[in-house]
């Protein structure tokens, strides 16, 4: 676990630059967050408030310029890219706004996805998939391909792959945002019982306040910096 044992993601003293010389500008400065484990933290901010950049360094896609990102204990700058992959695969859980599932892929094959490329797809794991797909309420759309489920039904799909290999950190970037009202709530509803059910970490880029009330604590970003919420 990382410095205290209830710690699942401490960020100390993250500065993210892109460009050389004179066209060098900064996308996050100077940020330290520490996050509880089995928390729901919302992430807000205008568009280029740094929120991506954020999401892409918890993530494990990028690395900061300055500073320190850890997660579990784990810090990330000292994995090789190798083990860094392993450690997203395993231990990240990512929901998206668009969904990201393949179309070419059934619903349970979507769900499973995370499994088969860890090879561990075995006949007990796909009964857990497709009770997981019952417990999120998908029974009986196991077979269906994407373009055959509703907008909500795809991102239960969608949750149900990030959450199937039980990772410790979920991350998701505005998962209600394609949604009508009442199905985002519902997404919404969904996402608040990881935490208490399942022990996951859901850290979520959001623009809406109801999202954001929802969550235990809401993290505010402006121009790169952290304006709001850094209090553990």
């Amino acid at each position: 676990m990382a410095d205290g044992a209830n710690e699942s993601i401490v960020l100390a003293h993250v500065s993210k630059w892109y460009g050389q010389g004179a066209s060098r500008s900064a996308a996050l400065t100077d940020v330290s967050i520490t996050i509880g484990a089995a928390r729901m933290v919302a992430l807000m901010g205008r568009s280029g408030s740094g929120k991506t950049t954020l999401l892409n360094l918890l993530g494990a896609v990028d690395r900061p310029t300055t500073g320190s990102v850890r997660i579990d204990g784990t810090e990330l700058a000292e994995l090789s890219q190798p083990r860094l992959a392993l450690f997203r695969r395993r231990r990240l859980g990512y929901v998206f706004q668009a969904f990201h599932l393949v179309p070419s892929l059934t619903a349970q094959e979507n769900v499973a996805l995370p499994l088969m490329l860890d090879r561990k797809y075995s006949r007990g794991k796909r009964a857990d998939v497709s009770a997981l797909l019952a417990r999120l309420g998908l029974s009986g759309l196991a077979a269906r391909y994407p373009d055959q489920l509703s907008g909500g039904q795809q991102q239960r799909v969608a949750i149900a792959r990030a959450i199937v290999h039980q990772p410790s950190v979920l991350l998701a970037d505005e998962p209600t945002g394609n949604l009508d009202v009442q199905t985002g709530r519902e997404i919404l509803d969904l996402l608040q019982t990881l935490p208490r059910e399942l022990g996951v970490t859901v850290v979520m880029a959001t623009h809406s306040q109801e999202a954001a009330e929802r969550c235990d604590r809401r993290l505010v970003l402006e121009d790169g910096r952290l304006i709001s919420g850094g209090a553990a």
